[in-house]
């Protein structure tokens, strides 16, 4: 890869203690887009359970979704938090994937394209677009959440007051542009926050 690139040695480190990560938790892309969605404000064990209600009422699909009405799929999402807010938002993005012509229609589409229609979906902001691009459609845009900022800062890499573009950028102007590693370093930061809280709670 790229000498002396620090984002490169971070990978590096985390990849060497806590090897490959497998991620993300999920058996379709669909079910990546939306957790993405429900992960918002709340944490992964939460949207677990209203994914988990959503499986067991046979409703974790794009058209099952799209059919429900908004109070019936918050009842189905309670678990994860916000559930009405985020039933408006899980509402809009599949009625706006169904009108597309589903994933495999979209998966044709430029990524940058396919990201600014993403965030012109109302409550779809560019943490859940890149979760969805990176790990529903496999394109290499990085993920930037409170875990990397936060450990970016503590290594003295950034100030911490940057804008989320900014970031992005960064990282995907210093890593090769392949969704894998991309994939791979987010799931990596994630787990290292989530040692490192359990660490702190002991």
């Amino acid at each position: 890869m790229i000498d002396d690139n620090p984002l490169i040695e971070l990978y590096d480190r985390l990849f060497d203690v806590y090897g490959p990560q497998h991620w993300w938790p999920a058996e379709t892309p669909f079910e990546v887009i939306v957790g993405a969605v429900l992960t918002q404000n709340t944490s992964w064990k939460n949207v677990e359970k209203a994914i988990t209600n959503l499986k067991d009422a046979n409703q974790l699909k794009l058209e099952s979704i799209a059919a429900l009405t908004q109070d019936e799929l918050a009842a189905l999402i309670k678990p994860s938090g916000f559930f009405n807010v985020k039933a408006r938002r899980l509402k809009n993005l599949c009625d706006w994937l169904q009108a597309q012509g589903g994933l495999a229609a979209l998966s044709k589409w430029d990524t940058n394209e396919l990201r600014q229609a993403l965030l012109d979906i109302h409550g779809i902001g560019p943490e859940t677009a890149d979760d969805i691009l990176l790990y529903a459609f496999e394109r290499p845009v990085f993920v930037i959440d409170a875990y990397t900022r936060r450990l970016l800062k503590k290594l003295g890499l950034i100030e911490g007051n940057e804008d989320y573009e900014a970031l992005r950028r960064m990282f995907e102007s210093r890593l090769p542009a392949e969704h894998a590693l991309y994939n791979e370093y987010h799931a990596l930061i994630v787990r290292h926050a989530k040692e490192e809280r359990m660490n702190d709670n002991r």
